[in-house]
């Protein structure tokens, strides 16, 4: 803002301009279908009700530890590590969306870290600089709050906790003890950034951040990450506020031969400021 004689008029604030993006929310459904012949000759311990024993399994399959909604929460998990990529992924790896090229913004490319060498003194000045770089890209988005979190592969993670700047970080921290023992999935900070080794799934491959690589990204930056819920296609929900599930379940009401259940979600897990997302890989040693 200039400076100005009093009694002048102010210099006028010239509002930005909105840009509006259609973006399709993805719909998730999945059911399971309990027959009464699958009860047949097994009675749970302590019952004698068929009923019972029906609503029960039910129950199982809807919210236990392999139910429609564990299944539910691990998609969710899939699209949330996505998101931090800037993307949208499908079960098979397709991508939905691709948010750099919804918002027209370049992906940056991938940042080399050097940790077979380990040259003492190379590692943090790169992720001090990387800070930088994302909270300037940002545009105001990082607040006081703001912390960067990078999520690391296998391997990156045992390279990085033996590089010598860490190391040196911890050598006089009782943490030291606990950096010799390895520390797999487990998180440290270093450079403000919030250095983990990210679990991902069991069969470490569908739900996963690649061995060599680490990915960056912002906590506590408003605006950046969003997750919209889009309401149900049925009719009581039509125009309603979107929740996170849809529980419908669907019964044989004639002979009481079978009951299905039907879960369904709708959500978009986007990143709106993608340029904030930085990825990096291990150096070839």
């Amino acid at each position: 803002i200039p400076t100005s004689p009093r009694g002048a008029p102010p210099t006028q604030r010239v509002t930005e301009r909105r840009n509006a993006w259609s973006i399709n929310i993805p719909r998730l459904a999945h059911a399971d279908t309990i027959y009464a012949t699958e009860l047949q000759n097994v009675r749970e311990f302590g019952t004698e009700s068929v009923l019972m024993q029906m609503q029960s399994e039910v129950a199982r399959r809807l919210s236990g530890p392999t139910g429609l909604r564990a299944s539910m929460e691990y998609t969710w998990e899939r699209h949330r590590l996505a998101a931090v990529q800037g993307k949208l992924l499908d079960a098979d790896g397709s991508v939905i969306n691709d948010y750099f090229a919804t918002f027209g913004v370049t992906e940056p490319g991938f940042i080399f870290f050097d940790l077979a060498s380990k040259t003492a003194g190379t590692l943090r000045p790169k992720a001090s600089a990387l800070v930088r770089s994302m909270a300037r890209a940002s545009k105001g988005a990082f607040t006081p709050g703001t912390q960067v979190y990078a999520m690391c592969g296998d391997a990156f993670w045992d390279s990085f906790i033996v590089h010598p700047d860490v190391e040196k970080t911890y050598l006089n921290w009782a943490a030291a003890e606990e950096l010799r023992k390895g520390v797999a999935f487990q998180s440290l900070k270093f450079a403000d950034i919030m250095w983990f080794n990210y679990r991902g799934s069991d069969d470490n491959t569908s739900i996963k951040v690649a061995d060599d690589e680490v990915r960056f990204f912002p906590v506590g930056a408003p605006g950046v990450f969003q997750v919209a819920y889009a309401p149900a296609e049925f009719a009581p929900f039509v125009n309603t506020r979107g929740r996170p599930e849809y529980v419908i379940p669907v019964m044989d009401r004639d002979r009481a031969a079978w009951w299905t259940q039907e879960l369904y979600s709708y959500p978009l897990h986007v990143c709106l400021r993608p340029e904030v997302l930085f990825k990096g890989s291990r150096a070839a040693s």
